[in-house]
């Protein structure tokens, strides 16, 4: 998609929860890359297994629909830190998450920064953890909530921070504690955003399911236009 640089930047997000059908899986995999294919016979549990070639599915069908190149085309590799890139292409931005029985992917051509995180909404996470990666006012604000309420709180933090750190590229070796937040009419807002040259927008994304998502986006032409829809994999029905 072509997006003028005086309007704000569209974001496509795609949620999808998959199969578990092994025929389906076998022929998702027709779509990755051989490294793709060889990395996904290293995962021991499968559940990893599908989660991972359900997402490079997922991401390549919808990279398609954007370049016009079939999926299995696309060359998709890891800069430095790990990030993924499109070879030849400088846009479409992009960004992929999985957690068990959902993927998770971000696509637009207007922003500077993008990241999507995704976490089941009953993951447990320890006291020892929540010290490990929230700021004190954050804990503060979690100790305040009524405990029902606390669990889901903790997860939503921990994918906020996800999703901006994987929007600058740096993933966890920057100290999520460094990146916080506060609650303004609902709506998540970085404390301290830093560089003025930028504009960052954080929301958390209704998923459909029981999962929480996060998104991290840079856009100096402003609010982005988010667009969410659930995917279906309509090339080829279960058997």
């Amino acid at each position: 998609m072509h997006q003028p640089e005086n309007q704000p930047a569209g974001i496509e997000i795609a949620l999808w929860q998959y199969s578990k059908n092994e025929g389906d899986r076998n022929r998702w995999m027709q779509s990755l890359s051989a490294d793709e294919r060889e990395r996904a016979a290293t995962y021991l549990f499968d559940r990893d297994r599908a989660s991972f070639v359900a997402g490079r599915y997922l991401l390549r069908r919808l990279l398609s629909m954007e370049t016009g190149t079939p999926p299995a085309k696309l060359l998709l590799s890891p800069d430095n830190h790990g990030k993924l890139r499109l070879e030849g292409h400088e846009r479409p931005q992009f960004s992929l998450a999985n957690a068990d029985g959902l993927v998770a992917a971000a696509v637009a051509s207007g922003c500077d920064h993008l990241g999507i995180d995704c976490e089941r909404a009953d993951t447990e996470i320890e006291a020892a953890a929540v010290d490990s990666y929230c700021s004190a006012d954050e804990r503060r604000w979690l100790a305040e909530l009524p405990a029902p309420e606390r669990g889901r709180a903790a997860v939503a933090l921990w994918t906020l921070k996800e999703s901006h750190l994987k929007a600058l590229g740096v993933g966890l070796r920057e100290d999520p504690r460094n990146v916080a937040f506060s609650w303004k009419d609902s709506i998540p807002v970085m404390v301290d955003g830093g560089d003025r040259d930028r504009q960052w927008h954080h929301r958390l994304v209704e998923s459909g399911s029981q999962h929480v998502v996060a998104l991290a986006v840079c856009s100096q032409s402003g609010f982005p236009g988010i667009s969410t829809r659930l995917f279906q994999d309509d090339s080829m029905p279960s058997e």
